[in-house]
């Protein structure tokens, strides 16, 4: 493969990285601020969840500014807002700064998610296009990575021993470090051309032969310049766009497919597993510093099965690999409700003994009593020792009273996250990349990621709230039901994209 080309691809797709970082990151933040600030579930949903709600409204406008101003010009921006949102979190002196900082860094990371695939779709050719976009979802797993396993690193050294690292610091330092490669993200993207296909929409057309040139060589890039160029002459090219024209009979097939994958992607509660990893579980009882390294393995299945998807996407096809995923995602939600189902939750006196926060010998109050369910016993808990303290130390208390399998709870997160990986994850920005005209693109892909965010959003702020009012079980049994609805659906409206240029694909999804 044309090694200039996977550069250029990689560069533009560090947004996602940064994407995974931030998300991976607030998963081990979450334990220290929330108890440093005494959030509630709600409080400690919105900080989790505004950088999506305000990649919402990034996704909704930043494809279609793209295609006035270019697509370089605001990822160029996006890595500016990346790096003052690291800052900003760090330094936040409360609740409501760190939510700001957040929502910044929402901004940023709602527009890199849009514009990098169809960048890359649009300096691609047909036999590597899947590749080079599933670049992005490589790069937000390797985002993951690096967060979970910075977390454990600054967890496993935050002890009372350490004369740096403190409960009152770690987290900052937590959120800070992201500061790093949003730096290198902004410096390396002034290595990268604008985009070919957006210069010749823009009338810059020896500009975009010369991109093309550079990037293909002269074979190839003439190839690609007579492509485009047969569809950019076009008259339907050439008129404005406004969103309406999204409800056109010729687009209302491609526009309900990305409806579909779009919202399934994030309903399923991808995002509340990454983003609540460590808190998660802390559920099953295997502990603080356990929850920690197991986020670090959860993220090692992503990086894996990641690479799985970059193998198959252009082999097997978008389809397959999308059916079998959401299958796998379905079945894995439902073992994790079957095994928090089969939770039981009992303190005895001795492990209470063992408890060495404030206030611990409160809960003998409840010695030897047995909780079949776990909203019974956190409600029963925080009454006795109030929110803040259980905030604080839930890791232990659960650990010490949780009895289940907790190996069936794991193999179905970690099958949940493989199965995601190589399916809903990639292909879902590689499919949008392809279906849409170049007319329409930044402002289909803009719409429907909009609809993407709102849905992760939402299941990101209420999760904390699902936890402790529905239950660990319920929660994921709805997840899974969803998935199982969702396979379905796509069975029987799901196209194949794999091997055509984007001009054909045009040609036969958009009818006139």
């Amino acid at each position: 493969m044309n090694k200039k080309l996977v550069f250029i691809a990689f560069v533009v797709s560090l947004g996602g990285f940064l994407f995974g970082f931030d998300a991976g990151i607030i998963s081990g933040v979450m334990n220290y601020a929330r108890p440093e600030f005494n959030l509630d579930d709600i409080q400690s949903g919105w900080v989790v969840s505004s950088p999506s709600w305000a990649a919402m409204i990034a996704m909704l406008f930043s494809g279609r500014l793209s295609d006035k101003i270019g697509r370089k010009k605001i990822l160029i921006i996006v890595a500016l807002l990346y790096a003052v949102s690291a800052v900003g979190s760090a330094l936040a002196g409360s609740y409501e700064i760190l939510y700001i900082a957040r929502i910044i860094g929402g901004l940023a990371f709602g527009a890199a998610l849009v514009l990098a695939p169809i960048y890359i779709a649009e300096i691609s050719t047909p036999e590597n296009r899947g590749k080079l976009v599933s670049l992005q979802q490589l790069n937000i797993v390797f985002g993951f990575f690096a967060a979970f396993f910075s977390n454990y690193l600054f967890n496993k050294y935050n002890t009372v021993d350490s004369v740096f690292l403190t409960d009152e610091n770690v987290w900052r330092w937590m959120l800070g470090v992201e500061l790093l490669p949003a730096l290198c993200y902004f410096i390396l993207l002034y290595f990268v051309p604008k985009s070919p296909r957006w210069l010749y929409l823009s009338g810059k057309v020896e500009e975009a032969k010369r991109v093309l040139t550079q990037i293909h060589g002269e074979e190839r890039g003439a190839e690609e310049i007579i492509s485009i160029e047969k569809n950019s002459n076009t008259d339907e090219n050439k008129s404005s766009v406004n969103i309406k024209d999204l409800l056109k009979k010729s687009l209302r097939f491609i526009l309900i497919v990305g409806l579909v994958i779009g919202i399934l992607q994030q309903v399923t509660g991808i995002n509340a597993v990454y983003f609540y990893a460590t808190s998660i579980f802390k559920q099953t009882g295997v502990g603080t510093d356990a929850s920690f390294s197991s986020g670090v393995l959860l993220s090692s299945i992503s990086v894996v099965f990641t690479f799985v998807a970059i193998y198959l996407i252009d082999k097997m096809g978008r389809r397959p690999l999308l059916l079998i995923g959401t299958a796998g995602v379905a079945v894995s939600l439902l073992l994790c409700a079957y095994g928090f189902n089969k939770a039981t939750y009992q303190l005895s006196s001795n492990k209470i003994e063992l408890l060495k926060f404030k206030g611990s010998s409160k809960l003998k109050t409840i010695s030897d009593q047995k909780f079949d369910n776990d909203i019974a016993f956190k409600n029963k808990v925080k009454s006795l020792i109030g929110n803040q303290v259980y905030s604080k130390n839930d890791g232990a208390i659960l650990e010490a009273a949780t009895q289940m399998n907790a190996t069936i709870v794991l193999i179905g997160i970690l099958g949940f996250i493989a199965c995601f990986a190589f399916s809903l994850g990639p292909v879902m920005w590689v499919l949008l990349s392809e279906l849409y005209p170049l007319k329409y693109r930044g402002l289909a892909i803009g719409v429907i990621a909009f609809i993407n965010s709102l849905i992760s959003s939402v299941v990101q702020l209420i999760f904390p709230w699902e936890l402790s009012n529905l239950g660990n079980a319920l929660t994921f049994f709805i997840f899974g039901a969803i998935a199982f609805i969702g396979f379905f659906i796509m069975l029987k409206i799901l196209p194949e994209t794999k091997g055509k240029s984007l001009e054909e694909l045009e040609n036969v999804f958009v009818k006139n």
